[in-house]
């Protein structure tokens, strides 16, 4: 794997914390450059450090990705800074609102899909082109099983995944032939900061799943790591989940 990633440059979103720190971590541990994007400037500029000052090659952009001009200036400072862009781990995203539809805020929902859906599409949108011109690139979207399952209180997060689970497919359709590794991702339930919001809200099942019962985000990363690699090539267009005893065993964890 480290092989094979060796000198590859990724571009991470949301990673300041959970999935997308611990993907940063272990894509640089395997020898990529990465540009590690989030809103929160320095706390994302704080993880680079940690993994520049441990032998890898990381920078570190603020960006909210619900603004296009904002995610344009980031793939032009990745190119610029590490030399290409190759890989993307498209995992940006909230939670909130955790309400019933018929209680919830119209602008909290509707910043829920820009992020989610939206912005996940505008980082496509300023990666694609390029890729399809070099005959090839990687794209992780972080999905969901709530993009298959409706849960009360998710109307926001169930929609907005489940619209990136059709634009994954969508990618697929469009660019195959070409180059172009596109996968969805289900990381399943992992113990994160969105966890901690889900189990203060009390409403639906997700909710009351003690923290000792969640997985690990590294069983996570070692999942999305390995859609990073052509050995996930089966899976292209694929909505490859943490849930899936087949995909669990091919990445050496038990079902």
């Amino acid at each position: 794997m480290s092989s094979e990633l060796n000198r590859r440059v990724v571009l991470v979103t949301g990673a300041s914390r959970g999935l997308g720190e611990g993907a940063a971590r272990a894509l640089a541990d395997a020898g990529a450059a990465v540009m590690l994007v989030a809103r929160d400037g320095a706390l994302v500029a704080t993880v680079a450090r940690d993994i520049a000052g441990k032998g890898g090659r990381a920078e570190a952009m603020a960006c909210d990705v619900s603004d296009y001009a904002a995610v344009e200036k980031v793939v032009a400072a990745t190119k610029a800074r590490l030399g290409g862009l190759d890989i993307l781990v498209n995992n940006a995203g909230v939670i909130e609102p955790i309400s019933e539809v018929a209680t919830s805020d119209p602008k909290v929902w509707a910043n829920n899909i820009t992020i989610n859906l939206t912005g996940a599409y505008h980082v496509v949108r300023a990666v694609l082109p390029d890729m399809l011109a070099r005959g090839g690139g990687t794209i992780v979207n972080v999905s969901s099983g709530a993009a298959y399952r409706p849960l009360e209180g998710w109307s926001a997060y169930c929609a907005g995944k489940a619209g990136l689970a059709m634009l994954t497919r969508s990618i697929e359709l469009e660019t195959k032939g070409k180059g172009i590794r596109v996968f969805g991702f289900s990381p399943g339930t992992i113990d994160t900061e969105m966890q901690v919001k889900i189990r203060a809200s009390g409403m639906n099942m997700i909710s009351q799943i003690p923290r000792a019962n969640l997985s690990p985000v590294e069983h996570a990363v070692r999942g999305l790591v390995h859609l990073c690699s052509t050995a996930s090539d089966d899976l292209i267009g694929q909505d490859a989940s943490m849930r899936d005893d087949a995909f669990r065993g091919r990445i050496g964890l038990a079902s």
